[in-house]
């Protein structure tokens, strides 16, 4: 594919496909250009550098959140459905997740996520100020929520890159947590009840129960500092 027919939109979005099956170590110019049927130098007519190109897709995906219409009957209840929703684009995209500790990411796409996030706080009452603190609490709740599974993919990719069993390596690793857990008592009771079949298993639905806990917390937090009562 010659520069000339190629498009920002069509790098990006095949950007996204490559860090999806590859993660961010698996994205270079040159086997990008392969997949567009281009050479890489092609690439450069569109995109600065690598780092400009994890950005653009960074915010891409981030359009795959979908935002509800309308005003919500309860606050918190819509809250969780979009921290959830921002959950799972992260799952489906982990890469994202590991690109936080090395870029800064803007666009379209995120400032749509954001301002919505913004609204919806601030209708259930928070002054300007304070709902970017609830938005910034129940980012980086939802962010290091989704740290776990996102490192766990990479380290899938790791292993298989250097002919090893993922599921073999994570067994071996989690009898030897299990051989250590057993000298303290209440990691020790846990592994002993009947249902305990994964010393690495979380609680169900540990995610929603978190954000609604957090969000009744903060509500409660700043109503006290503002002078106004919470709600329940």
């Amino acid at each position: 594919m010659a520069r000339d027919t190629l498009t920002r939109e069509q790098i990006v979005r095949t950007a996204v496909e490559l860090l999806d099956e590859e993660g961010l170590e698996g994205l270079n110019m040159r086997s990008l250009g392969k997949r567009l049927g281009s050479a890489a130098t092609a690439v450069y007519w569109h995109v600065k550098n690598k780092d400009d190109l994890v950005v653009l897709a960074g915010d891409h995906v981030w359009h795959e959140i979908e935002l509800p219409n309308g005003e919500p009957a309860d606050w918190r209840s819509a809250a969780v459905a979009l921290a959830v929703e921002l959950h799972a684009m992260f799952g489906r995209h982990p890469w994202l997740v590991q690109a936080f500790g090395s870029h800064l990411f803007y666009g379209p796409g995120k400032a749509r996520f954001d301002d919505h996030t913004l609204a919806l706080y601030e209708r259930a009452g928070f002054a300007p100020a304070a709902a970017d603190a609830v938005a910034a609490a129940v980012f980086t709740y939802v962010l290091g929520n989704a740290l776990g599974d996102a490192a766990m993919v990479s380290l899938n990719r790791r292993l298989d890159r250097e002919g090893k069993d993922p599921d073999e390596a994570f067994r071996d690793t989690m009898a030897k947590a299990s051989e250590v857990a057993v000298a303290f008592p209440r990691l020790r009771a846990r592994l002993e009840e009947p249902a305990a079949t994964d010393y690495a298993a979380a609680p169900h639905q540990t995610l929603e129960l978190g954000l609604r806990a957090l969000l009744t917390g903060l509500e409660t937090e700043l109503a006290a500092a503002s002078g106004r009562p919470g709600t329940a």
